[in-house]
């Protein structure tokens, strides 16, 4: 085998190892939801419930998306700390073209309504008031470490934004 070959092939199965390292977490974003209502229920629920919303903006195609919600919920101290303040979604966004000229416009109305988070890049965070009001945006590149995300860091967000935090 030629040189070329050889580099071709070893290309082809790292390109498969690293596809298959993503998607061997599990999918957490409704594709077929549509985002604004998601978010109205989630207004809706945490209003009733004296919470917050916490909007994970992203996409089952967003590796750095699906290593947030897979930390989250291996990590019992944060799950409690979101479980007892937050109403926690996962708000899909699709940033293809190809689905269509509908689904474009749900998520650029989607953005439009969540303060335009999009430009910290993905996954972004958006806190909501129990009326729906944004109330912070978090970069969530100021939460990573190394290949995932850092623990203190983390629990310091969720604990800063709580409806208790945001009171005092």
């Amino acid at each position: 085998m030629c040189k070329k070959h050889v580099l071709l092939v070893a290309f082809v199965v790292l390109f498969s190892l690293i596809t298959d390292a993503q998607t061997a977490l599990p999918k957490v974003y409704d594709e077929d939801i549509n985002p604004m209502e998601q978010i109205d229920r989630a207004v809706a629920t945490a209003r009733k419930e004296g919470k917050f919303v916490i909007c994970q903006v992203g996409g089952n195609w967003c590796p750095w998306c699906l290593r947030f919600a897979d930390f989250i919920s291996s990590d019992t101290t944060i799950s409690k700390v979101i479980a007892d303040n937050y109403v926690y979604i996962h708000v899909n966004y699709d940033p293809r073209k190809s689905d269509g000229e509908g689904k474009a416009r749900s998520a650029k109305a989607m953005l439009k309504r969540l303060n335009n988070p999009a430009r910290f890049g993905f996954p972004v965070f958006v806190v909501l008031d129990g009326r729906g009001k944004v109330l912070h945006i978090q970069d969530s590149s100021f939460l990573e470490e190394g290949n995932g995300y850092n623990h203190e860091k983390v629990l310091r967000f969720f604990k800063s934004w709580t409806p208790e935090a945001v009171k005092q």
